[in-house]
């Protein structure tokens, strides 16, 4: 994965809440001039946090578009459709703190399931895990966060899918890792 440098990762956080600016102040919001790198097409979360607090976090883990598009999809998506929050209001918006995190391509961990602890790096990776029809998803932050070891990290990926704690050890469930290169707004 071609890393995004800091300027970079610092437009990707801009770009994200002048988006979220625009549509929520009842505008529509058109992609500005960006770097090249923002045409690559990139898996991409935005997490929108007020006080500390989750106040949305919805993303595209695969790359089907490019990075620019996916940062202004997955901001809107987080301020107004992620389910376990009401809608962000334009008024909000100066208390909420904007997180991107752009991920590299998810890559499936192939060995027995008992082994998949030993393949999780906490602190690094993120989690997909997919099995009954459902998945769920976890981003490389939310281990570190939380001080969980690989172990939890999967159980709660497990819960995440809406599945109960160890089915990744199952050959019928799919577990998969990716990194994400996470940009937060200056505080102040």
């Amino acid at each position: 994965m071609i890393a995004l440098t800091s300027e970079e990762g610092e437009a990707a956080v801009r770009l994200a809440r002048a988006a979220l600016e625009t549509e929520l102040g009842g505008g529509t919001f058109t992609l500005p001039p960006l770097p090249r790198i923002f045409s690559d097409m990139r898996g991409v979360f935005v997490t929108l946090t007020r006080e500390g607090d989750l106040r949305g976090c919805i993303g595209l883990p695969y790359p089907v578009m490019p990075l620019g598009e996916g940062i202004v999809h997955a901001a809107l998506s987080a301020a107004l459709e992620d389910p376990r929050f009401r809608p962000v209001r334009a008024e909000e918006l100066s208390g909420i703190a904007i997180e991107v995190t752009v991920l590299s391509k998810p890559e499936p961990i192939t060995c027995p399931p008992s082994e998949r602890p030993d393949h999780v790096a906490v602190g690094r990776h993120g989690l997909i895990l997919s099995g009954s029809g459902r998945s769920g998803l976890l981003l490389p932050q939310v281990a570190t966060e939380y001080g969980w070891d690989s172990r939890a990290f999967l159980d709660h990926t497990c819960t995440k899918a809406g599945l109960l704690p160890g089915c990744w050890r199952r050959d019928d469930v799919e577990v998969f890792t990716f990194e994400g290169q996470i940009f937060h707004e200056e505080e102040g």
